[in-house]
């Protein structure tokens, strides 16, 4: 059985909200982003990898 921690990923909010779309802003709340350089611990599924490309100019994946 493979272990949980092997299958989280670490995603950080590098950028501002200011100047996003609404729609934008929404993903990235989705993703439990509220502040600047924070970093929150998600399951790698498909639907949270669509989340990250939808704003992939805003978080980035953090090892």
């Amino acid at each position: 059985m493979a272990d949980k921690k092997s299958n989280m990923i670490k995603i950080k909010l590098v950028r501002s909200l200011i100047g996003a779309s609404d729609k934008q802003c929404r993903v990235v709340r989705g993703l439990g982003l509220t502040k600047k350089d924070q970093i929150v611990e998600h399951a790698d599924s498909a639907t949270i990898m669509g989340m990250v490309n939808k704003v992939s100019h805003l978080v980035e994946i953090v090892k």
